[in-house]
């Protein structure tokens, strides 16, 4: 995780901070990556003010973060069928002591203040003048962190149980697992599809449309951050945003026309496809990512099973996978300095990044595709196996 934060962070341009800030950033990030809390606090003297705040998720890091504990966990538990509770909680124990103690030290050396540069204009005059010295810093909040980073990792190893098929479960727990592994596991498929697809997508555009170092930075730390919403978006589900400001880090242009308006702006087909009728084609890949997933949940699942309980369990599954991805894909950035109680300053003293989604409408479409893919995706799988007996009947 550590050296994917830092990578990215450097591609954007973050190792030239002042005053050797460099690894509190980075430290800062793995803070948030695991759902940690860093606060922003900003100081402009008596007469000014500055204010800031955020709350995102670096998604590429935390997605790295969590195969890379989950393949640690399940590497020891491997070429087992059955494991008893205490000897899970004993190994999850273990893993937990150790990220306890790296949350601690991260959380500590996430803290940070820097000095804002007024220029050499008229505001930096009136700076001058009146004593305003903005100072802008971060800290991590050492409690918040430690209890989001554990529940961070107790949600990791639960996953990594569920979905792994050679991850041994209690007996208590047997019975679940040929109803409840194969839907974890075509949904832990499917979001890490849309992430390569969009690597891709990514890895295209950084070598046909220059800036290649500021795409490597989304990569590196935003990736489903922007390729998530976007699956959601081609299931019908509608996000509110807003940029705002030289917030550097490139997003697809396409989103950036519709986003960088005075008001809130409401992102869906419709309004994509105002700008680029191309938008549609995200339902033809939503609906191949979804049947190739409903494919892989049916071919795991019992035979026998009947094709409208496989979509009830799809409907369940992606319902789940969005409103997860609706949660942690949530964005609220913003930084400003006014000075003698006059509003924001503006230029590069001042923005807002915002995107939220609409929770009710969105989980109600991925029950809809879900019924209908689980269903049409339960079909082939039936015949594939019914093929195969055939032979050695």
């Amino acid at each position: 995780m550590g050296v994917v934060a830092a990578l990215g962070l450097w591609a954007a341009g973050a190792a030239g901070l002042p005053d050797n800030a460099f690894p509190r950033v980075v430290a800062a990030t793995l803070v948030t990556a695991v759902g940690g809390s860093v606060e922003l606090s900003g100081d402009a003297g008596d007469l000014a003010r500055t204010h800031a705040g955020i709350a995102v998720m670096p998604l590429s890091v935390t997605l790295v973060g969590a195969l890379v504990v989950a393949a640690g966990f399940l590497r020891p538990l491997r070429h087992r069928a059955v494991a008893g509770a205490r000897e899970l909680a004993g190994w999850a124990a273990r893993i937990a002591v150790l990220w306890l103690l790296a949350l601690i030290g991260l959380a500590l050396g996430a803290r940070q203040t820097f000095a804002i540069d007024l220029g050499n204009g008229v505001l930096g005059a009136i700076g001058g003048l009146f004593g305003a010295a903005p100072e802008v810093g971060f800290a991590a909040q050492v409690p918040l962190t430690v209890v989001f980073g554990l529940l961070w990792l107790a949600g990791v190893l639960v996953l990594a149980l569920l979905v792994a098929p050679g991850a041994p479960l209690p007996p208590r727990l047997l019975r679940w697992r040929e109803s409840v592994r194969p839907a974890a596991y075509a949904m832990v498929a499917l979001v890490l599809a849309c992430v390569a697809v969009g690597l891709v997508v990514a890895l295209v555009t950084a070598a046909t449309r220059g800036r290649p170092a500021e795409h490597f930075a989304v990569i590196l730390l935003g990736l489903p951050n922007v390729v998530w919403p976007v699956f959601a978006i081609g299931l019908g589900a509608t996000w509110d945003g807003r940029v705002d400001g030289p917030f550097g880090l490139p997003m697809p242009r396409l989103l950036d026309e519709v986003l960088r308006t005075p008001d809130v702006s409401t992102l869906n087909l419709r309004t994509l496809a105002e700008h680029d009728g191309r938008v549609w084609w995200l339902v033809v890949v939503d609906a191949v990512l979804l049947l190739g997933a409903a494919f892989l949940m049916a071919a795991r699942s019992p035979a026998g099973t009947p094709a409208w309980r496989h979509a009830l369990r799809m409907a369940v599954a992606l319902v789940l996978t969005v409103l997860t991805i609706c949660a942690v894909g949530r964005i609220s950035a913003h930084y400003g300095l006014s000075l003698l109680g006059i509003g924001d300053v503006g230029g590069n003293l001042s923005g807002e990044l915002l995107l939220r989604p609409r929770f009710g409408g969105a989980l109600g479409l991925a029950a809809l595709w879900g019924l209908v893919t689980g269903f049409l995706g339960a079909l082939p799988a039936h015949r594939s196996r019914h093929r195969a007996i055939r032979p050695s009947a």
